[in-house]
């Protein structure tokens, strides 16, 4: 492989775990930039080696790139695309982390050159952290990655990306950008969303709420744990897959009622039914992908 210029725009979690991850993979073979706010994240950048250079200034950060990786919240990218064009050269690839596609793409075809290419990606991973601190090499590995192939760029210029991208250790899959919301929905925003109804769920306990506290156990930190992630990441995806969240939040709201009614009734049966459909469900579901997928 040739020495490729990488530019990192957000150099957090996941896109520092991407230029730790090449790094470590490629040494001098990569040159990776880096986009941060302050200079006491671009100094992290840096000295983590998440990065070779970091800068506030997208023409420093994004001139004479043969890869832009996006990584900050949804309703940033967009933006952040329109800042960047007007410094790529031609044949850039732009790729992002984004949690949601369809919004994403369907602004971006609007405003790109025919010389810039668009693939939009999602590495299903990650830590209820959000700075390069909490960044690992391995964060990718064994994790599913989905690359949405609709987006219009060349056979060619998708293997390129991927050539590079595999070196993360990840699980390639491809999905069209509808079914990949529907998807991300169900198997990750509506579990966020859920994490943070029970942290709220407690927090409401009123007179309870100090006895409650001196409960908890393992079950509520594993479950609750995903409701330490961004608040602003969160929001941006609830805003940009609406949709798809409201429909699968009201279908679990269909749950919570039929759970509710049996319990009311006193049908231990169509509770215990309830309880071992999901567990031999999850238990077989987690079988079938434990050598392809790290579940975790």
């Amino acid at each position: 492989m040739n020495k490729i210029k990488l530019a990192i725009i957000g150099v957090g979690l996941i896109g520092g775990s991407l230029g730790l991850c090449l790094k470590d993979k490629l040494g001098d073979k990569i040159y990776i930039t880096g986009l941060c706010r302050t200079q006491k994240s671009m100094d992290l950048a840096v000295k983590l080696g998440a990065v070779d250079f970091a800068a506030p200034d997208v023409e420093a950060v994004v001139t004479d790139a043969d890869i832009v990786f996006l990584s900050p919240p949804v309703l940033q990218i967009v933006p952040m695309v329109k800042k960047i064009l007007p410094y790529l050269k031609s044949g850039t690839i732009i790729t992002d982390a984004g949690s949601t596609k369809q919004y994403i793409w369907e602004q971006l075809k609007k405003i790109l050159p025919p010389d810039i290419y668009y693939i939009a990606g999602h590495p299903m991973t990650g830590r209820e952290l959000s700075s390069v601190t909490a960044a690992k090499k391995d964060l990718f590995k064994g994790k599913a990655y989905v690359i949405v192939e609709d987006t219009g760029a060349p056979s060619e210029v998708q293997a390129k990306l991927i050539s590079l991208l595999e070196l993360t250790e990840a699980n390639f899959t491809t999905l069209d950008i509808a079914k990949h919301d529907r998807c991300a929905s169900i198997i990750s925003h509506v579990p966020h969303v859920t994490a943070a109804a029970l942290v709220t769920l407690l927090n409401r306990a009123g007179s309870d709420l100090d006895s409650c506290i001196k409960l908890i156990g393992g079950g509520f930190k594993d479950t609750t744990r995903i409701a330490s992630s961004n608040a602003d990441m969160w929001s941006d995806i609830c805003m940009t897959n609406g949709e798809a969240i409201a429909a699968n939040l009201r279908d679990m709201k269909n749950i919570f009622d039929e759970v509710i009614a049996a319990i009311e009734r006193g049908d231990r049966q169509a509770i215990h039914d309830y309880f071992t459909a999901s567990k031999l469900r999850r238990d077989s579901i987690l079988e079938a992908v434990e050598k392809k997928f790290d579940p975790n």
